[in-house]
């Protein structure tokens, strides 16, 4: 794809910019709002040696119409900020506003969220609230975690015990800095099926932990038969924090996680999971995930026409 053709904006894109900018002026925002995720341009970077400068991912995404930005940590220099150093703070929060974007959420591994040594756990605990404070002042609704890494020795059983107790706490941290605190099992977890899931949601059941639908994800945990949303009506459309939304032929990309493809360019019938979330009531984020994706501004495109043509 010719690199300029990204800043040419298709009619229906403008034509969501504007319902989007006239709701907000009545005093009614959308009930669901858009957004891109810089994993995407992060993962690319690393698989292809491409480069995506910031300032360019920023206007392309508000040239087009979305909403926000899921933050990665690490990318594209060096860590979070701590709340702690208000003029880096400042100077985050402020990038996104200069591109009229939200940072809707910040992402943050969990690897030590079900560690047998409980000191790691509360350390990890320690850092999650910190990350709260910071996504609280960026403005942020939403912090996802993603529970990588290895079992350290213990059952599988003990670990999504361990997890759930983490996560549920987590939960209730967010809760009182008014965030949605959602987490994402992946193939190359030690947490990867459908039982897992629900088990940790049942553990979790007495806090607000949520989970993200990520149709590539629940794709595979559901026999690769590209109707991931019969596995979202299992676990119910009221367990969803936010979307993470992506298409898939339901295979890994090189052995890694779930192979996220641009909405349209795979098998999974992407308009059945937008009309079961619209339909059961879903309101809040739905980012475009192009992991891997070789073009990812070609994929948020294509994520962004989808969700527009839901709409109709």
């Amino acid at each position: 794809m010719n690199r300029r053709d990204f800043f040419q904006l298709s009619g229906s894109v403008l034509a969501l910019s504007a319902v989007s900018a006239h709701a907000r002026n009545e005093g009614r925002p959308p009930k669901w709002q858009t957004a891109i995720g810089l994993n995407g341009f992060a993962s690319g970077e690393r698989k292809y040696g491409l480069r995506y400068p910031l300032w360019e991912i920023l206007q392309f995404a508000e040239d087009s119409g979305f909403d926000g930005v899921e933050l990665v940590e690490g990318w594209p220099t060096g860590g979070y900020p701590k709340v702690s150093e208000r003029q880096r703070c400042d100077a985050l929060r402020r990038l996104y506003e200069r591109y009229s974007l939200r940072t809707f959420s910040l992402q943050m591994g969990a690897g030590l969220a079900f560690h047998p040594d409980e000191r790691k756990r509360e350390s990890w605990l320690t850092g999650f609230r910190e990350r709260a404070r910071l996504a609280s002042f960026l403005g942020c609704d939403c912090i996802g975690m993603w529970p990588g890494g290895g079992l350290h020795g213990q059952t599988l059983a003990n670990a999504i015990r361990h997890l759930s107790d983490s996560f549920s706490e987590a939960a209730r941290i967010g809760e009182q800095f008014g965030l949605v605190v959602a987490f994402e099992i992946e193939p190359p977890f030690v947490f990867n099926t459908e039982a897992h899931l629900t088990e940790i949601l049942e553990r979790s059941s007495g806090s607000p932990l949520k989970t993200i639908y990520d149709p590539s994800h629940f794709d595979l945990m559901s026999d690769s038969r590209g109707r991931p949303d019969k596995l979202l009506a299992r676990i119910g459309v009221d367990q969803i924090g936010y979307v993470h939304l992506t298409d898939s032929d339901g295979t890994l990309r090189d052995k890694g996680t779930s192979k996220h493809l641009g909405c349209g360019d795979g098998h999974i019938d992407i308009s059945a999971s937008l009309a079961l979330l619209r339909r059961q009531g879903f309101e809040g984020w739905l980012m475009v995930d192009q992991w891997e994706v070789p073009d990812p501004y070609d994929a948020s495109r294509k994520g962004l026409q989808a969700i527009i043509a839901s709409r109709s």
